[in-house]
């Protein structure tokens, strides 16, 4: 199998996408739409990517094309914990520019204030791509924030570990394909849960709450909803909910119905597992 993952090489979704599937072909991507793209185009038979970190909130990118692809689902969703550090080359240990992914120069803002608060900051698509460009350039005055395993990958030195503001730093990725099945890992399961993308009726008042009480009177836990723009024009929007626990095929069934009853558009996304992994 085939599995397609935001890369490049040591980025913190190949690792995740490591421990879920140690057996098979991985496939970097350059960005999250071509992971999406590659699984759209049966060039991958599955993609890995992050959905939600625990400090920066859910990345946005991921959710509009969850949205935007017609046909995709969500087969399972791993927890990992992340770790950032401070990386340059070695035989360039001075630096005015900190180069990473925006969610990472993100998660290690306060450390970058206390210590290096006159650095500027370069945003680059993915932790390993800024390793991977300060190790080439050891004549530049850059270093990177990235894992550990991106230092070694690269050869860089590290400066300091274990950057991130919060201890608790974890991120979601989520495996997606074109069908609609759950992916059982034989790693320890923390949760199951329901995804879908509603857009709502038009625009009236209540609207919103007429949708939330066809899960409130089943009692389907909500777990989650998060509104995203629909890019038609200001005040429009869909949301993304899940929906916890165990899959009830009448009540479940029976909700999605109502849904479409009262003139809400449901995009079904799947019922899964989530799983925690090492870091």
């Amino acid at each position: 199998m085939k599995i397609a993952f935001l890369g490049p090489q040591a980025s913190f979704t190949q690792l995740a996408c490591s421990q879920i599937f140690p057996e098979n072909e991985l496939i970097p991507q350059s960005s999250i739409i071509d992971c999406f793209t590659a699984v759209m185009n049966n060039e991958a038979d599955k993609a890995v990517v992050p959905l939600e970190n625990s400090i920066e909130g859910t990345v946005s990118m991921t959710l509009d094309y969850l949205y935007d692809f017609e046909g995709i689902f969500i087969e399972t969703e791993v927890v990992m914990p992340i770790a950032h550090h401070l990386m340059v080359h070695p035989d360039n240990e001075r630096f005015d520019t900190f180069i990473s992914h925006p969610q990472a120069l993100a998660q290690t803002f306060h450390f970058r204030q206390d210590h290096y608060k006159d650095k500027e900051t370069r945003d680059f698509s993915s932790t390993a791509a800024a390793a991977k460009l300060v190790a080439e350039n050891p004549q530049e005055k850059w270093a990177a924030v990235a894992n550990s395993y991106a230092a070694k990958l690269y050869g860089l030195k590290i400066l300091h570990s274990d950057i991130q503001d919060f201890e608790q730093n974890h991120t979601k990725f989520i495996v997606i394909s074109k069908k609609n099945q759950l992916l059982n890992l034989d790693i320890p399961k923390t949760s199951e849960k329901t995804s879908l993308l509603i857009t709502l009726p038009e625009d009236h008042a209540g609207g919103l709450h007429q949708v939330l009480s066809v899960f409130a009177w089943r009692q389907m836990n909500l777990s989650k909803i998060e509104s995203r723009t629909l890019k038609t024009g200001l005040g429009n929007y869909f949301f993304f909910m899940n929906i916890a626990n165990e899959w009830h095929p009448v009540r479940s069934k029976n909700a999605l119905e109502e849904l479409e009853s009262i003139g809400a558009a449901v995009k079904f996304l799947g019922h899964y597992h989530e799983y925690l992994l090492e870091s």
